[in-house]
């Protein structure tokens, strides 16, 4: 069964992840004398927790939503768990990462636990793979490099709908925190913290 094989898969990457913290600090000590770059983080997978990607599976499947755009792919944790809400609605993903090597291992966890046609997977930057997106968006989730949020944000709202819901992580970090305050000033969204502030989930008010 795909949801057994979704969960397999989620359980390998999830061991493989233990030593984050250390490749985080060693990718960090590189910008000591110059600004961060993602690649900086290449090793890394930087994912959602298990708590919030069954928040995302719930928010996925209570809302019936089938076209999602995910900035950030890392290794594919978030995007399994987008995966697992989309089996269930027959919605589809379309997933950007910068660094190719780690689209590269996305695509083959996608392929290993059965879901490589539900995911477009697109590699590079995410305002050149996207400007040119269409369709309408009922999730949007924000997990990548947090200085393109806005960017990213503005460049995509005209595909936002009455339904449509913006999940942004890391919503504590400095940069995440900027773009928050730009959306909060727009009387048109509501945001609700999630997660102690970790995540901010943006909506359309009603």
């Amino acid at each position: 069964m795909v949801t057994e094989k979704i969960e397999a898969t989620l359980e390998e990457l999830f061991k493989d992840s233990k030593y984050d913290r250390l490749k985080m600090i060693k990718g960090a000590a590189k910008s000591i004398l110059r600004s961060m770059e993602p690649l900086d983080f290449k090793d890394a997978y930087l994912s959602i927790s298990k708590e919030q990607g069954q928040g995302l599976i719930k928010l996925i499947t209570d809302n019936k939503l089938k076209r999602i755009v995910e900035f950030g792919t890392s290794f594919g944790i978030s995007t399994l768990f987008l995966a697992q809400g989309v089996l269930e609605t027959g919605g589809r993903i379309i997933t950007i990462e910068l660094i190719a090597s780690k689209a590269d291992k996305a695509i083959e966890n996608f392929k290993r636990a059965g879901v490589s046609d539900l995911i477009d997977v697109r590699v590079g930057d995410a305002v050149e793979t996207l400007k040119n997106h269409n369709d309408s968006i009922d999730l949007l989730l924000l997990d990548g490099w947090k200085d393109l949020y806005l960017s990213i944000f503005q460049m995509l709202e005209s595909k936002f709908h009455a339904n449509t819901f913006i999940y942004v992580d890391n919503a504590e970090m400095v940069e995440a925190k900027a773009f928050i305050n730009v959306i909060r000033k727009n009387s048109k969204y509501q945001l609700e913290p999630q997660f102690g502030g970790k995540v901010v989930l943006i909506s359309l008010k009603k």
